[in-house]
């Protein structure tokens, strides 16, 4: 009789060993693969010999029916005859069925609304994959072609990820039956049995790995071995565990893990310190695709999946992946104004479709992208991928660029700026990420959260990335603790110096600011809208005596460790304030400048004043106006109304409606220097978003939108971009013109996804006029039902 060797396969696939496919961890090619053939014969059509081998001698390469496709090896055992010619018989597929163990079905309990996804926390993932985390116990069935018997068979799972799982790298798992679960280490236990059925509960370590699993199934007994061929279909998605005690990720605040894992609104704060303005982002991290796309920019990375189970790998990862100067990350940053090929980054209103747009894409950086754009993006990965994260906003944040913790401000001989040496500069606003993880790398007492800044600034490491960076290492100046505190440090609670130039070349320090820099840093409160002020988790309060030493001991790292001359006496102040929410776009913009003598006598003043035009990052753009003036200040105080026209900065402004005021000046008597620096904003209009009638899953509802030009100047190609988790996806409306002062509105139709409430975000973009936008919640309900219709709109730039 003819005799053929059992084929053995290799579980990883035919083509996808040692390289990444397009999308993730190499799955993509066997599932092309087994699309071709036919699954109930686990062959390839072209395989011609093999099919005639079946016929001439069907015994020796039998064909099987099973459900799932199973690799068999079969084993001689003692007590075997040999046949008539001297040959071991070869036993059919009947015989088969009988001697060995063969997976039929695979049966992971991924309904979103079952126990698997519900206790992981994973409900809410528009995904039919089964999605766990990691330190917790799963359950699954198995059916087998015969009765499962423990004492002669022998059962594991076999999990993969990455483009070559390694065991000793944890990416290659494999999984054993025990008799009883101990926890905290991959095994398996059978809990149930119903005839061929088996049902297991699966563990898993709080430090696994954490990405997308190929599962694969093995049996054993005396003989031979059995194997189940990967289904894309039974891939197993692993996250981070923040309700894992044994987790480093772990947060024993409910409501806090509702926060910042489980919601997938937001709101990021934007402007200055004294006119805060707030804004709500869609983070749609459980948007259908955005878990394949947020392990998508992990690949894209080219780092080993082996250190993907320890957090602050990953968000260092993130950090640098979501920019794309080096490494062709998910966002490319603009700040120059010109965005004509691209997206203006005050359009986003939510990460879902740029994430969607780069995995797309395969990888082509999405455009354009700025701060609080790349912040978002963050959020939406990190908590996608199981760790706790929010958005933080940082009002007059400080960018170091020579380590000298400190920012410079450097003068000439007349007190006018430099600009060509004033590289340091004050952002009126910077927007990062706090995550919140243990830190085993770092002293203990560092642990909790983390700061992490995905905006290209400067390298780390030769990357563009930034953190984490503990913020109680932040609070007490140990710039030396990893990774980047020091940056980190000097946008909180730099000083601002003040250097002349001398006739001979060189710079004498004339004045110091101390607490200019790190104001109001703010997130979005748990469980509200509210803006959650949380400068006090960054610093000391300003001027404390625990302030002081924190910036001591910081700038004793920096490179100007000497430059700190001792304070010297001062009776006259300066100070810039603004009354109210401050100028609104469209009129003058009237501010007070404030001058107070402490001293007996009266002083004289020489006051340089220069507005100009910035981009929110503190650069520079265009200078509008210049003055000087001479004040002679009595022992009181002296206010001087100060006002900015319309026509001055009409045609000048940028993205973000910027400006700055530098006052600075001389006291005669005293030869006291006078030095500060004032950011405001003009304020936008809100977008006006007023829901048409009921708001029911499946039935179509409109909304109007409404707007009033500020300006009295046209508006010209006006885009109106509308999106809302669970009622539409983006749209871009391309209205066109706005008249001077024109009022206008549009009415935008959709059906509702999803029940609950809902927030629907509308922006409006123009070269004339940006950071316009609004938000309404909406309330929507099951189709069944048919309660009373309930909305609200919210201002989208509230002020605090």
């Amino acid at each position: 009789m003819l005799r053929m060797p059992a084929e053995r396969r290799s579980a990883r696939g035919r083509s996808a060993v040692g390289r990444f496919p397009s999308v993730t961890f190499g799955f993509g090619e066997d599932t092309e693969a087994e699309k071709e053939e036919p699954k109930e014969n686990n062959v390839k059509k072209g395989n011609a010999c093999k099919e005639w081998l079946r016929k001439v001698c069907p015994c020796c390469c039998p064909k099987h029916d099973d459900g799932i496709d199973t690799e068999v090896t079969l084993v001689d055992g003692p007590g075997k005859e040999d046949g008539g010619n001297g040959e071991k018989p070869v036993p059919g597929d009947k015989e088969l069925d009988e001697v060995l163990l063969k997976v039929k079905s695979i049966d992971l309990l991924k309904s979103k609304s079952g126990a698997n996804r519900t206790e992981h926390h994973t409900h809410l993932y528009q995904s039919d994959n089964l999605i766990i985390r990691r330190g917790q116990s799963f359950e699954m069935w198995i059916t087998l072609s015969r009765p499962f018997n423990p004492s002669s068979d022998e059962l594991h799972l076999d999990l993969k990820t990455g483009p070559l799982a390694v065991v000793a790298k944890g990416t290659h798992v494999i999984i054993p039956l025990v008799a009883k679960l101990e926890g905290d280490r991959w095994e398996a236990a059978v809990v149930k049995q119903e005839d061929k059925k088996i049902k297991l509960l699966v563990n898993s370590p709080a430090t696994a790995v954490i990405g997308r699993y190929q599962l694969t199934v093995e049996t054993n007994n005396q003989n031979g071995s059995a194997s189940s061929t990967h289904d894309p279909a039974n891939d197993i998605y692993i996250l981070f565990n923040p309700w894992c005690q044994d987790d480093i990720v772990y947060m024993d605040s409910e409501d806090e893990r509702q926060e910042y894992i489980l919601n997938d609104t937001g709101r990021i704060y934007y402007g200055t310190k004294d006119q805060i303005g707030a804004r709500t982002w869609n983070y749609g991290q459980f948007s259908d695709r955005i878990l394949a796309a947020c392990l998508f920019v992990m690949e894209k990375s080219g780092t080993s999946p082996s250190g993907w189970g320890d957090p602050v790998n990953v968000v260092r990862i993130i950090s640098a992946m979501v920019n794309s100067p080096d490494d062709q990350g998910v966002l490319e940053g603009n700040w120059s104004g010109d965005y004509s090929n691209g997206t203006s980054p005050t359009v986003w209103s939510g990460s879902v479709e740029i994430l969607e747009e780069y995995h797309k894409k395969n990888g082509t950086p999405v455009k354009y992208g700025q701060c609080w754009v790349f912040a978002g993006v963050v959020t939406t990965v990190l908590r996608c991928l199981g760790i706790p994260t929010r958005t933080v906003t940082n009002f007059s944040s400080a960018h170091d660029t020579d380590v000298s913790l400190t920012t410079d401000v450097y003068l000439d001989e007349n007190l006018e700026p430099i600009e060509n040496l004033n590289v340091d500069s004050i952002w009126n606003f910077h927007v990062w990420n706090d995550c919140w993880m243990a830190r085993k790398d770092l002293p203990p007492g560092h642990g909790g959260w983390q700061a992490v800044d995905a905006t290209p600034q400067e390298t780390s490491q030769g990357t563009y990335c930034c953190g984490p960076a503990s913020l109680a290492a932040v609070r007490y100046g140990q710039v030396y603790l990893k990774r980047d505190t020091a940056f980190v440090f000097a946008e909180v609670n730099s000083d601002k110096i003040y250097w002349q130039k001398n006739a001979d070349g060189t710079f004498t320090q004339i004045y110091s600011e101390k607490k200019i820099v790190g104001i109001s840093i703010s997130t979005k409160a748990v469980g509200s809208n509210e803006r959650s002020d949380i400068t006090h988790l960054y610093k000391h309060p300003e001027g404390s005596n625990e302030e002081r030493i924190a910036v001591e001991t910081a700038c004793s790292f920096g490179s100007k460790a000497k430059a700190y001359s001792s304070p010297t006496a001062q009776d006259v102040s300066l100070e810039v304030t603004l009354d109210g929410e401050g100028p609104k776009m469209g009129k003058d913009a009237e501010l007070m400048i404030t001058l107070k003598n402490s001293s007996s006598q009266q002083r004289s003043v020489s006051l340089h004043s220069q507005v100009s035009v910035m981009y929110y990052t503190g650069v520079h753009k265009a200078t509008v106006r210049t003055d000087t003036t001479d004040i002679e200040v009595l022992p009181n105080e002296v206010c001087n109304p100060w006002a900015l026209e319309y026509k001055d900065y009409k045609d000048k402004l940028i993205d973000q409606a910027a400006l700055m005021l530098t006052v600075s000046g001389r006291v005669t008597e005293t030869q006291q220097i006078l030095a500060t620096q004032f950011s405001f904003r003009l304020r936008t209009p809100d977008l006006i978003i007023k829901p048409l009638g009921k708001a029911v899953v499946g039935e179509k509802m409109s909304v109007e939108i409404s707007f009033t030009n500020p300006l009295p100047q046209v508006l010209k190609a006006v885009i109106f971009h509308v999106e809302g988790l669970g009622l539409l996806t983006a749209r871009m409306i391309n209205y066109g013109d706005i008249g001077s002062h024109a009022s206008v509105s549009l009415t935008e139709q959709f059906i509702p996804t999803l029940s609950g409430t809902r927030k629907l975000l509308v922006s409006l973009d123009c070269k004339q006029l940006t950071q316009v936008h609004g938000v309404s919640d909406i309330t929507v309900e099951e189709k069944s039902n048919a309660p009373l219709y309930r909305s609200s709109t919210i201002a989208s730039t509230d002020m605090y």
